[in-house]
């Protein structure tokens, strides 16, 4: 079972946040040391390339997916959100 992350306190934009996503699983998905976030998070990564894209429109669970994808990247980096606006910004503060 997943573990529920709470995204109450939120500073980068959902839509942001599915680019951010999208960028790291396009760009770095075949790199080793992430293939753990990469398997674990299969799910959320592609819904948030899916999104970015506008193949497929936000629902509610696929929001819950990214979110959950998001907050895991930022505790993994040990980063707070402060509101990023792109990868390279969650790279240079990590």
């Amino acid at each position: 079972m997943r573990k529920k992350i709470s995204t109450m306190d939120t500073n980068t934009k959902f839509e942001t946040r599915c680019q951010i996503l999208s960028d790291l699983w396009i760009q770095y998905g075949d790199e080793p040391e992430l293939s753990d976030f990469m398997s674990y998070n299969d799910l959320g990564l592609a819904l948030a390339f899916a999104i970015s894209e506008d193949i497929v429109k936000t629902t509610t669970v696929a929001e819950s997916y990214i979110n959950e994808s998001f907050d895991l990247l930022l505790e993994s980096m040990k980063l707070e959100d402060t509101g990023f606006e792109g990868l390279d910004e969650v790279f240079s503060k990590g």
